[in-house]
C-alpha cells in the first residue's frame, strides 16, 4: 500500500480506501463486513469511509463492529452529515444544532471517542457559512473531530468556506469528496485547481463508475445476475452508464490495461490516482477477492502515452 497526504494536512491516508455506501449494514452481513474490513486493514488500508445517512446509521454501526480489536490510532475513519436522518425539521442540513448532534450520534454508532474526518455531505444554502465553520471548529477543539472536509462542493463553495474559516480563525477544511472516474471528470476544470490552491485533497467516490469500469457489463447484453446493475435497489445511478456507447469504450480500454499488467478495474483506479490532488480512491466490496484486486492499484505507475490513448478513446 502507498499513502498520500490528505490535502496540506500532515495526516496520510491509503491510496485505496474502503467505503460502505451500498454495502455496510445493507447488502452484506456484519460478519462479511468485518472480514472485508480486517482484510483491508491487513493489506494496508487505513482509510475507512462511511456516513450517517448510509442505511440510516446502520453502516456506521456495522463499521464500528468491524474495527473492534484494531488499534484506534491505526485507523482513519471518515463520516458525514447533512441529509435528513428523520422527519424532524432540524434533523438535517448544516446548522450548528444538526452538526453537533450528528457528530455525537455518529460517535455513538461507531463506538468511538472521535472521528478522524467529518465531512459536510452537501452544501447547505440555508445555513450561514460562519455558523457551519464555527460549529465544526468547536468540535475539533473538543477533540471529537480531528479533520473536516466537504463532499460534492463546487469550486466557488470551497473558496467561500476556506475564506470564511480564515476570517473567523477556524480550522481549515482538508478534503473534498466528489465523484470522479473516466466518465465523470467535471472536477478537473475548477474543483481540482481550486483545491490545490487552497490545500484540499480529493477523496473520490465511484472511481469505477458504479462497476462499469470493471468490464463486467457488455454492449448489447443485460446486466449479469447478482451484479449491481441487475439490482433495482442499487442501480439507480447507473442508467446513463449502461448505454452501449459507454460500454463499447470500456471494451476498448481493456487492451491498454493488459499492456501494463493490470485488470481493467485496477487500471481505472490508477487513472484516478494519476492526479496528484487525489489523496485516495474509495471503493466498495462485497467479497474479499474484489477488495484484493482493487488494492492492487495502489502504487501503480502507468506510462503517460497510455493515458493519452485513454483520452483518445474517451473522446471518440
Amino acid at each position: 500500500m502507498e499513502y498520500r497526504r490528505l490535502g496540506r494536512s500532515g495526516v496520510r491516508v491509503s491510496e485505496v480506501g474502503l467505503g460502505g455506501w451500498l454495502t455496510h449494514g445493507r447488502t452484506i452481513s456484519d460478519d462479511t463486513t468485518a472480514s472485508i474490513v480486517r482484510r483491508a486493514f491487513d493489506l494496508g488500508v487505513n482509510f475507512f469511509d462511511t456516513a450517517d445517512v448510509y442505511n440510516r446509521g446502520e453502516a456506521e454501526i456495522s463499521l464500528g463492529k468491524a474495527v473492534k480489536g484494531i488499534r484506534r490510532e491505526d485507523l482513519f475513519v471518515a463520516t458525514k452529515c447533512f441529509w435528513p436522518m428523520s422527519d424532524g425539521v432540524n434533523d438535517r442540513g448544516l446548522s450548528r444544532k444538526h452538526i453537533v448532534e450528528s457528530v455525537n450520534a455518529s460517535l455513538k454508532r461507531l463506538q468511538m471517542d472521535y472521528v478522524d474526518l467529518m465531512q459536510f455531505h452537501r452544501y447547505d444554502p440555508d445555513t450561514p457559512m460562519e455558523e457551519m465553520v464555527r460549529a465544526i471548529d468547536d468540535l475539533v477543539r473538543q477533540g471529537k473531530v480531528h479533520y473536516w472536509g466537504v463532499s460534492v462542493w463546487s469550486a466557488d463553495q470551497i473558496q467561500d468556506v476556506v475564506r470564511t474559516s480564515r476570517e473567523w480563525l477556524c480550522t481549515l477544511p482538508v478534503s473534498n469528496q466528489p465523484p470522479y472516474n473516466m466518465f465523470a471528470r467535471d472536477i478537473e476544470a475548477d474543483v481540482i485547481p481550486t483545491s490545490e490552491k487552497l490545500g484540499l485533497g480529493q477523496v473520490v467516490f465511484s472511481p469505477l463508475a458504479q462497476g462499469i469500469l470493471t468490464g463486467k457489463y457488455k454492449p448489447g447484453q443485460g446486466a449479469p445476475a447478482g451484479s449491481r446493475g441487475a439490482d433495482e435497489t442499487s442501480n439507480q445511478f447507473m442508467a446513463n452508464l449502461m448505454r452501449d456507447e459507454v460500454l463499447s469504450k470500456v471494451e476498448q480500454l481493456a487492451p491498454l490495461a493488459a499492456q501494463v499488467d493490470l485488470t481493467l478495474g485496477q487500471f481505472a483506479l490508477a487513472w484516478c490516482l494519476r492526479q496528484p490532488n487525489v489523496s485516495s480512491v474509495i471503493v466498495g466490496a462485497t467479497r474479499i477477492e474484489q477488495l484484493e484486486e482493487n488494492v492492487g492499484a495502489a502504487g501503480c505507475e502507468v506510462p503517460a502515452e497510455i493515458w493519452t490513448e485513454v483520452d483518445r478513446i474517451l473522446a471518440s
